[in-house]
């Protein structure tokens, strides 16, 4: 049944020819089917299958969302259900309440169906970073299903679910996307609370959807998005339907395609891919312009200087001492304080702590993060200016396709510089969404990374649903036998 458009799974519920409980068990067989891709780190199949049991009492109504399975990446927090974060510092944590996006969730009764795998507190853009091991890609299981969002990409790409909920730092939710070939989307800074995520770099952190196809990633933004009085930082904006422009001609459409996008840091299979998408677009009525953009070249650099220095901060919490991982017998509280965090936390989160303590030390936080904020200001109008004159901006979401699960991980810039396309977005505050429009070597998937202006999710969905129709892909990999 999972299979099924949206539309005919609701009426099928709807008409009682199935009920939620079904659609649970299915996702269980599937995720079970599916286990050696390590996509979940826990399951939560016992609340499952009483919360599906409950909503057959209760009316299907014109909630398209209704008794729906549901994946949360780990690092969003689950009343009654393990949140780890993917560390061995949070390996037992069992939190006391749920994230906002939890309860908007529960409100819509879907059905949260397990914790997905990812990159220690988000940190990586492999999930090779996790305390658990990597999830692998359906399309290849020797390839990366990216991150931090992997084990929500995976489960997606791999028909486990329709619907799942990842964060973007630095793209977390579009990269892991690109790589499987699924739609994920990082609504604008503020759009969805962050209340009850547990914080990397809190000036850049989103939770956002990631789905199969660009109107179901749509109708999940809808129930998630709204100003929060726990959250300062969310938005006061009113409730609006991103559905709204789905289906709508492109034609007279301004786009803009920066040339550092499309420079020699990307892969020609992609340029290419990306070369056909913008021929549909202006077959169809559309105009596509190459555009300079300042400081695209730059963003990595003040990426690692604003998410490590706000990690080094956030992370000074896990202490060993309120909850999570603690060493037994300490000599004294720097002993506690020591042991917990070095055998507590990995490798790559220990270096970002490390760095980033030692960029907000002193005089360093004037010379170094202060001065990166300032920059970012200066990205941030850079595409003020670009929005101006045209309605959207393109280009690929990776400079690759998804690599070996055995690559090198020594190279720790190495992690960053597979996200640059990506990053810009996040530095900006602005929506970015990445749609899969083909194929690579080894018939591995590529994305095309659509950007908008702040809090105009709905021009971006406008525009990936007609480039979705128009491209058509299959994107089933158990039609390959090696993989899924």
């Amino acid at each position: 049944m999972l299979d099924k458009s949206i539309q005919e799974i609701h009426e099928a519920l709807k008409n009682k020819m199935i009920k939620p409980i079904d659609l649970v068990e299915e996702a269980f067989d599937r995720i079970e089917k599916n286990k050696e891709l390590n996509a979940y780190i826990t399951l939560n199949k016992e609340e499952a299958i009483k919360r599906a049991k409950e909503l057959e009492n209760k009316e299907v109504g014109n909630n398209l969302l209704f008794g729906l399975p549901i994946a949360v990446k780990d690092n969003i927090i689950t009343k009654n259900l393990k949140t780890t974060c993917a560390s061995h510092i949070l390996e037992n944590f069992i939190p006391i309440y749920n994230a906002t996006v939890i309860e908007k969730i529960n409100d819509n009764d879907m059905i949260i169906i397990g914790k997905t795998n990812m990159d220690e507190f988000a940190m990586g853009s492999s999930s090779r970073t996790s305390y658990f091991g990597a999830p692998k890609n359906p399309w290849n299981k020797e390839k990366i299903s990216g991150g931090s969002s992997g084990g929500s990409a995976t489960t997606i790409a791999a028909k486990d679910v329709l619907f799942a909920l990842g964060t973007d730092t630095g793209g977390s939710i579009r990269q892991p996307a690109s790589y499987t070939g699924i739609v994920g989307m990082k609504p604008t800074y503020g759009r969805v609370s962050r209340y009850g995520l547990v914080a990397f770099a809190s000036s850049l952190d989103q939770i956002g959807p990631m789905t199969r196809n660009v109107y179901e990633n749509a109708l999940l933004l809808n129930i998630i998005t709204g100003a929060d009085e726990k959250d300062l930082t969310s938005a006061d904006k009113e409730s609006e339907d991103f559905t709204r422009l789905i289906g709508k001609d492109i034609k007279g459409m301004k786009i803009a395609l920066p040339n550092y996008f499309m420079s020699d840091i990307v892969t020609k299979e992609i340029r290419t891919e990306v070369e056909k998408a913008k021929k549909i677009l202006e077959e169809n009525g559309a105009t596509v312009d190459y555009i300079d953009m300042k400081y695209l070249d730059k963003v990595v650099i003040l990426y690692q200087i604003i998410s490590m220095g706000e990690a080094s901060s956030n992370l000074a919490r896990f202490d060993g001492i309120r909850y999570g991982y603690s060493i037994e017998n300490p000599k004294n509280i720097e002993d506690l304080y020591l042991e917990t965090r070095k055998n507590g936390f990995g490798k790559e989160v220990k270096r970002r702590i490390m760095v980033g303590s030692y960029l907000l030390s002193g005089e360093n936080a004037k010379i170094y993060y202060n001065k990166a904020l300032s920059i970012r200001d200066d990205i941030k109008k850079e595409f003020d200016k670009v929005f101006k004159n045209y309605d959207l901006i393109i280009g690929p979401t990776t400079t690759t396709t998804a690599y070996d699960l055995t690559d090198s991980m020594d190279d720790p810039s190495k992690s960053f510089m597979d996200d640059v396309l990506v990053i810009p977005v996040n530095m900006a505050g602005l929506p970015g969404l990445s749609l899969p429009i083909g194929f690579g070597k080894n018939h591995m998937p590529i994305g095309l990374h659509i950007i908008g202006n702040s809090f105009d999710e709905s021009t971006i969905y406008q525009l990936a649903s007609f480039l979705e129709k128009q491209v058509n892909l299959d994107l089933d990999p158990r039609k390959d036998d090696k993989n899924v």
